[in-house]
């Protein structure tokens, strides 16, 4: 496709001189103008590139950029002038041209190399777009969050509010559910994709360095400050920040953390500067945080501030077969980079993971399938491949939808496996009669394991 340029120039000779120059490029397409309003008059078409005489008979150049912005901001301008006054190009460029020109014999080679430079920051910003776009599609809702339970359908919903507006969100969750994952998603499928998304984990900074690390700080702002250094927020302004963990945060440097949120401006440590934010703020944390305010850890005029759109994840084990749908997502994926062909998963193997309540949640389920996949014989994951990873200690006692009757074999059992099958032991443990666990192992509601 070529590459359209336009040249305002009210010097018919210098300007074919200019035009001539640049169709030694066979992709570019020269069109003159000799008046801003010839030029202004074509601007529909849509120029890649647009130079324009500082000097014209019915207008300034100065003039004329400016309109050229009012109806297509986007295009890069170069400004040609005989005057030399340095006064006059700071200016220009500080209007926003993208480059000044002095006529004199170099012009047209330095206009050569000037066109260059444009196009090629343009191919590398439409590529950017292009990976943002992508990125887009990648962070789809239905694409980053796998399931179809009727829990996280209400995750999805609220998710969808998120992103028609820049309200801050506040993501709650157990570790392991995929708060980040939230996070991005909502990010790509915003406004703010076109921008960074920036996650800052407030638990794994030093209680020293998280003032620093999330507002920057001027040169020698303190020992080791050896550079002036962009924080956080500023590597996210346009975009979205995401402070995970948030109700770690000291309290000392919550009230400048709430400053910052309520003027939407930071200043470096050790600087005098007001940087102005437009930052989507997104929040997350495995605490209740009103209780942390009751407690007195958390300010409760950052709570307000920070809560916005709450969203909050349900836990693996109230998601029922999402952990199926799930289990075949990471097996699928793990056999693909690994060129494993096609995983299955055994019956036995499925109620195993169904049974589980998976203290981990998702992030455990992922590695318990990928073990799986390493033990398993012929591509299916049968009961005997599947190993619980949790390093919880007393897990039998987290609470799951059960009835009083499963919660008693899961108690019974958990006695016997500590006393080694002993029945008379466990039933001694416990206060209740050795023949009513006798009858439970008949019945078939208690397996003993063999030793």
């Amino acid at each position: 496709m070529a590459y359209t340029i336009f040249i305002v120039e009210d010097d018919p000779w210098y300007g074919e001189i200019l035009a001539y120059h640049l169709s030694l490029n066979p992709d570019y397409k020269i069109t003159r103008f000799e008046t801003a309003k010839d030029c202004l008059a074509k601007l529909s078409a849509k120029p890649d590139l647009i130079t324009i005489d500082f000097s014209l008979p019915d207008m300034k150049g100065d003039e004329l950029f400016k309109k050229v912005r009012e109806i297509y901001p986007s295009v890069p301008v170069i400004i040609i002038s005989a005057q030399e006054e340095v006064s006059v190009a700071v200016n220009l460029l500080k209007l926003g041209v993208t480059d000044y020109l002095v006529k004199d014999e170099a012009t047209k080679d330095l206009l050569w190399n000037s066109v260059i430079r444009i196009k090629e920051n343009q191919s590398l910003k439409k590529e950017v777009e292009h990976l943002r776009e992508e990125l887009g599609q990648k962070y789809s809702f239905q694409k980053t969050i796998i399931g179809q339970s009727e829990n996280l359908k209400r995750v999805f919903t609220m998710m969808e509010k998120a992103v028609k507006t820049n309200i801050n969100v506040s993501v709650t969750g157990e570790t392991g559910t995929g708060k980040e994952v939230v996070a991005k998603a909502i990010h790509y499928n915003s406004e703010k994709r076109k921008k960074n998304f920036v996650a800052v984990n407030m638990a794994a900074i030093p209680k020293e360095l998280i003032e620093s690390e999330l507002f920057g700080h001027e040169k020698g702002a303190f020992t080791g400050a050896v550079s002036r250094k962009a924080g956080k927020f500023e590597e996210a302004n346009g975009g979205s920040i995401f402070l995970d963990e948030i109700a770690e945060l000291d309290l000392s440097l919550q009230s400048k953390l709430l400053r910052v949120l309520q003027e939407r401006e930071v200043i470096r440590v050790g600087g005098n500067e007001k940087i102005k934010l437009d930052v989507r703020l997104i929040v997350a944390t495995h605490k209740n945080l009103a209780d942390e305010v009751k407690k007195g850890n958390f300010r409760e005029d950052l709570y307000f501030r920070i809560m916005g759109l709450p969203i909050e994840l349900p836990p693996l084990r109230e998601r029922g077969n999402d952990v199926l749908i799930l289990a075949k997502h990471f097996a699928d994926d793990f056999a693909k980079e690994n060129k494993l062909g096609n995983i299955q998963f055994s019956k036995e193997a499925k109620e195993k993971l169904l049974k589980y309540h998976f203290p981990g949640n998702v992030r455990e389920l992922k590695a318990v399938t990928e073990l799986g996949i390493v033990m398993c014989e012929d591509n299916e994951i049968k009961a005997d491949d599947i190993t619980f990873t949790s390093t919880k200690t007393d897990d039998l006692f987290i609470p799951e939808y059960k009835t009083l009757r499963q919660h008693t074999c899961d108690i019974i059992n958990h006695y016997l496996k500590k006393n080694s099958n002993d029945v008379v032991a466990t039933a001694k443990a416990l206060d209740i009669g050795k023949s009513t666990i006798y009858k439970m192992i008949q019945e078939g509601e208690i397996e003993v394991a063999n030793n």
